[in-house]
């Protein structure tokens, strides 16, 4: 186990150049001034420019670029906007706020769609079926800002249920409707998957098998199916937190969350290049490490599965 984890830790780091070089690039070659504003209405005085140019080694190329900020993140310095904050302070801000709601989301897509996977995938064809297949269906049809609106507004203004948006300290309590908004689309698909997992293991030799010994029911279920029916949900369950993180501008947005989401959205309107490559380079690590945890939770699950 140990030495497939150093592999695995080896294998992550061109992996890592490559992605943060080309997101690196790609926010290099936006075209547009990106002192525009800083002075006013007014142009930036030409001394004002050259100064910052240097500063941030904006005549460098993106090669250079990339190394000079690869080896200043090396050292915990993520460097700092325009106007000189510093972007792991931002980062540090933001980033807990995104997490718990990432974390809130993956709870309930979990909850209800592996239940709900569970319990059609068990009882086949029928009424909770159908109900199950056409709710999931509907979550995915609709796109996922117009179910965060229809929330706010029917729970929120109508009938006053809840705070149509979420306070500065972000509670794990405020964060159970917008987690939900934000899942909404996985919990369906986490559903899905489930209920065709559990359909295809329940017709497998080895379930005959344990069905042809007498095994109680119950052993049958949770030891047998349930643990074979888990690794495509757990690895899809895995790698959903860093979509979530990624994928929260709007639902953060609609409710007033001041998440990563949020920051990315101001970074690329201000064309702050440094704060997309920082929360990139973030989100990143996360992508990487969450599939480095799921494949060794494989093991866990399968005992066939090993790792040498």
């Amino acid at each position: 186990m140990g030495r497939y984890v150093l592999r695995r830790l080896l294998q992550l780091i061109p992996v890592f150049i490559g992605t943060t070089f080309l997101i690196f690039f790609l926010v290099w070659a936006v075209p547009g001034d990106p002192f525009t504003g800083m002075c006013g209405e007014r142009p930036c005085p030409p001394q004002f420019v050259a100064a910052m140019t240097d500063k941030y080694n904006l005549n460098d190329n993106v090669v250079v670029q990339y190394l000079k900020y690869m080896g200043a993140l090396l050292t915990g310095d993520f460097g700092q906007t325009y106007a000189e904050q510093e972007i792991s302070e931002l980062i540090g801000n933001a980033a807990p706020v995104s997490l718990r709601l990432a974390v809130v989301a993956v709870a309930i897509e979990a909850v209800i769609g592996v239940t709900a996977g569970i319990l059609t995938g068990l009882r086949g064809r029928g009424f909770v079926d159908n109900l199950v297949l056409v709710s999931t269906l509907f979550l995915i049809a609709i796109p996922t800002f117009v179910i965060g609106f229809v929330i706010q507004i029917v729970l929120g203004f109508e009938l006053e249920i809840l705070t149509p948006t979420v306070s500065s300290e972000a509670t794990w309590g405020e964060l159970i409707i917008p987690g939900f908004v934000l899942g909404s689309l996985s919990m369906a698909y986490v559903s899905r998957l489930t209920r065709t997992s559990i359909a295809e293991n329940l017709r497998a030799d080895y379930m005959r098998t344990a069905l042809a010994k007498g095994q109680p029911k119950r052993r049958i279920v949770g030891v047998h199916l349930l643990r074979n029916s888990a690794i495509p949900v757990i690895t899809f369950l895995g790698t959903d937190i860093g979509n979530l993180m990624a994928g929260a501008i709007v639902t953060e947005g609609i409710f007033g969350i001041h998440g990563i989401g949020r920051l990315v959205y101001d970074g690329i309107l201000e064309k702050q290049g440094a704060i997309v490559t920082g929360v990139v380079v973030l989100l990143v690590l996360v992508f990487l490490l969450v599939n480095l945890f799921i494949d060794l939770m494989y093991a866990v699950i399968d005992p066939r599965i090993r790792y040498d």
